[in-house]
C-alpha cells in the first residue's frame, strides 16, 4: 500500500473537517504541520511542525490520526499546550555519545573564533550566511528525521540530498567536511568523488553571454553609474560586491588598467587584469580612475550591512534593467575568455580569487576543449612541416 496516498487521503479527510493541520512524511518519520499557536504567545498562530516520532508506515499513520484528532480537539477547545507535546517524542537529542544540536551550536562559535586575522567579522558572518548556515540547518532536520541512524549515516545523506553537479552540493561536502573534522568525524573514503558538483550545468555551456551581447546590453542601461558597474565586471570578471571594494587609480589615462581587488572583499586582496583589453576604453572606465565616486552611491560600511546585500543591489538592477543576464554569467564569461587567450590556469584562478581545482572543475569544458585544439594545431603543423621537407 502507498504510504504517501494513504497519508493525502487522511489530509483530505481533515481538510473537509475543517483542520488547519496535516501529516507529513520527512525522511522515515510522521509528524503534523499547520498552523499552531506560538510558543511564546498562545494568540499568534503561525506554520509549525511537531515531531510524533512515529515510523511512516500504516500502522504509525494510525497513530498519527489520533494524534491530529486530538490536536484539533484541544485547539477547539482552546486547551492545546505545547508542553504536551514537546520532550517525549523529541527525546533523541543524544546520538553516539553527544548532544548534536548543541554540537552544531559549538561549531559555529569555533567557527567565528577561528580566522581572527579576517580583516572584518562582517566577511565572517556573510560566509556563515551563505556558505554554511544552510547546510547545518539540513544536517541538522535529516538528523531529526532519521534518529536511529549514524552520524556517518546523517552525514551522507545530508550530501545526497542536494542534485549531483550542483554548486550547492559541492558546497555542501565542503562544509560539512570542516563540521566532521570539527566532531572527529571520519567521512566516508567516497566523500569527495561523491561531493562532485559546482561547475556549470549543461545550460550554462550554452547561454554565456557572447561579446556582442555584452557590448549592446551596456548601451541598453540608461543610468551612468549602473553602467560602470556593468563594465567593471564584464572587463574584470568581479564578483557583484568587489565592484565596491577595489583600488581603480590604475584606470586613469595613464595607469596600467591592473585593479586590486581589497582585503575586505570574500576571497581577500588579489590584482586582475583586463580581459578584453580594448574594453577599458569601451566602457568607459578609465573614468573611475579619477573619479571612482561616479559608481552607485550605496551603503559600504561593512559594521551596518554586508557583502551578500551589498551584491544583491546588483542583481536587483539587472532584473531592473532586464539585461537577460545575471550578474555571474559577467565574471564565467571573462573566466572563459582568458582561457581562450591562452592565460594560465594558474594565473586566471588567482585573479578570480579562487583555487585553481575549483577553477579547473568550472570551467573544465573550455579548457579541454582549449588543450584539445592546441593538441590538433600542433599535429596539423608537424603534418605541414613534413610535406615541405
Amino acid at each position: 500500500m502507498n504510504v504517501i496516498q494513504e497519508i493525502n487521503n487522511v489530509n483530505d479527510k481533515f481538510a473537509t473537517q475543517g483542520s488547519k493541520l496535516k501529516i507529513e512524511k520527512r525522511g522515515e518519520k510522521l509528524n503534523i504541520r499547520g498552523s499552531l499557536p506560538s510558543k511564546e504567545d498562545n494568540n499568534n498562530f503561525k506554520i509549525q511542525r511537531i515531531s510524533l516520532g512515529l515510523k511512516a508506515d500504516i500502522s504509525g499513520l494510525e497513530e498519527a490520526k489520533k494524534k491530529l484528532q486530538l490536536i484539533n480537539l484541544q485547539l477547539e477547545l482552546n486547551q492545546f499546550d505545547w508542553i504536551n507535546w514537546i520532550g517525549k517524542p523529541y527525546k533523541k537529542e543524544k546520538k553516539d555519545g553527544f548532544e548534536f544540536p548543541k554540537r552544531l551550536n559549538q561549531f559555529e562559535e569555533f567557527f567565528f573564533k577561528e580566522n581572527k586575522s579576517d580583516f572584518r567579522t562582517s566577511t565572517r558572518k556573510t560566509t556563515w550566511r551563505s556558505s554554511y548556515k544552510p547546510y547545518m540547518k539540513r544536517i541538522l532536520n535529516i538528523y531529526n528525521d532519521y534518529e536511529n541512524a549514524a552520524l556517518e549515516k546523517i552525514f551522507q545523506k545530508t550530501l545526497e540530498s542536494y542534485k549531483e553537479g550542483t554548486r550547492s552540493r559541492k558546497q555542501c561536502a565542503t562544509s560539512l567536511s570542516v563540521l566532521a573534522k570539527f566532531l572527529d568525524i571520519k567521512l566516508p573514503e567516497d566523500w569527495k568523488l561523491n561531493s562532485r558538483g559546482y561547475g556549470l550545468n549543461k545550460a550554462g555551456f550554452r547561454d554565456l553571454p557572447k561579446d556582442e551581447l555584452i557590448e549592446k546590453l551596456w548601451e541598453r542601461i540608461p543610468n551612468e553609474s549602473w553602467k560602470f558597474v556593468f563594465g567593471l565586471m564584464a572587463t574584470y570578471g568581479l564578483r557583484n560586491h568587489e565592484v565596491f571594494f577595489c583600488d581603480l587609480s590604475s584606470l586613469t589615462n595613464f595607469g596600467d588598467k591592473i585593479i586590486r581587488v581589497l582585503p575586505t572583499t570574500k576571497t581577500g586582496e588579489h590584482q586582475v587584469w583586463p580581459f578584453h583589453p580594448e574594453w577599458v576604453e569601451k566602457f568607459e572606465l578609465s573614468k573611475l580612475g579619477d573619479n571612482p565616486e561616479l559608481l552607485p552611491n550605496i551603503n559600504k560600511d561593512l559594521k551596518v550591512t554586508t557583502l551578500q546585500n551589498i551584491g544583491k543591489k546588483i542583481t536587483d538592477q539587472f532584473k531592473r534593467y532586464s539585461l537577460q543576464i545575471k550578474p555571474y554569467d559577467l565574471r564565467h564569461a571573462w573566466a572563459v575568455r582568458t582561457i581562450f587567450y591562452d592565460l594560465p590556469d594558474t594565473v586566471a584562478a588567482r585573479m578570480m580569487g579562487h583555487s585553481v581545482s575549483l577553477h579547473t572543475q568550472t570551467y573544465h569544458h573550455w579548457i579541454t576543449k582549449r588543450d584539445q585544439q592546441q593538441a590538433v594545431n600542433n599535429a596539423l603543423l608537424k603534418v605541414k612541416r613534413v610535406k615541405n621537407i
